[in-house]
């Protein structure tokens, strides 16, 4: 089995993602570098199954760092699942679909073969941290870039209803679905393209994104939600984040950090 790595400058990684997809629609790995300036797309595959140097060439164009590859053994598949472990926030444990159940608090199970989010990420988990903050509350919930949905699915776990998911990527939305069938909670979950026009409106929103995504969503927010949950900028991008919203009537009340990340609360 060869192991394919495409690194690219953080700032298109959106973009390069979209194109990749094309290349390999059954999916791909996001890896963050410690570093902050670059993200690795991993693909798997046989030997003459992956995408040859020229197509990623093309679709990454100038945001291509490196590409590299390694043979890794042929029960990968099986090896892989010890890297996804639980991961517990509060009362949720967000596992893997091999792992257990759990008992005594809010069990839920995201398969992390599906699409980009198991909870793991420090993003998602600040943005859960957040939400919980917030203590029970309810009433409608919208998750801006679900990838596989987790937070969506731990919304309504929670209690919060009618919930959607938008994404840009149709295999997130359809990772979505599925995570949400197998937790058993109604998700309205669609594509979208945040670039165009804001997302579906709900009083508790999650926008789980990149922080130059996040300042062309502040441009063209319209009524604002009461409880506007953002990640996935980095720390030194908060105060450039926090500020578009607040240009558009949100004050921020709670940041938190994690690593070079951070994530922010704001109400209107």
């Amino acid at each position: 089995m060869i192991r394919l790595a495409i690194r690219v400058a953080r700032a298109d990684a959106e973009t390069v993602l979209a194109e990749l997809l094309e290349l390999a629609p059954a999916g791909l790995e996001e890896r963050a570098d410690p570093e902050g300036d670059v993200v690795e797309y991993v693909l798997y595959g046989a030997p003459g199954e992956l995408p040859t140097l020229p197509d990623l060439r093309a679709a990454a164009g100038g945001a291509l760092v490196d590409v590299s590859t390694s043979e890794i053994p042929d029960d990968w598949d099986e090896r892989w699942k010890a890297f996804h472990v639980p991961v517990a926030v509060g009362p949720v444990r967000v596992r893997p679909p091999w792992e257990p159940a759990l008992e005594g608090g809010i069990d839920v199970v995201i398969d992390p073969a599906q699409a980009f989010g198991t909870g793991a990420h420090h993003t998602t988990r600040l943005c859960l941290e957040l939400l919980l903050a917030r203590g029970p509350e309810a009433g409608g919930f919208a998750d801006w870039g679900s990838g596989s949905g987790v937070l969506a699915v731990c919304a309504a776990k929670l209690g919060y209803g009618p919930v959607m998911a938008v994404d840009s990527d149709p295999l997130s939305v359809q990772a979505t679905r599925e995570n949400a069938r197998a937790n058993g909670v109604p998700i309205d979950a669609f594509e979208a393209d945040l670039r165009a026009a804001p997302g579906p409106p709900a009083p508790t929103v999650c926008a789980n994104l990149l922080g130059p995504l996040l300042l062309e969503v502040a441009s063209r927010l319209g009524a604002p939600p009461s409880l506007l949950i953002v990640s996935g900028l980095l720390a030194e991008e908060g105060d450039e984040v926090a500020a578009a919203f607040a240009a558009r009537g949100m004050r921020e009340i709670d940041r938190r950090h994690a690593g070079e990340w951070a994530a922010i609360a704001l109400a209107a």
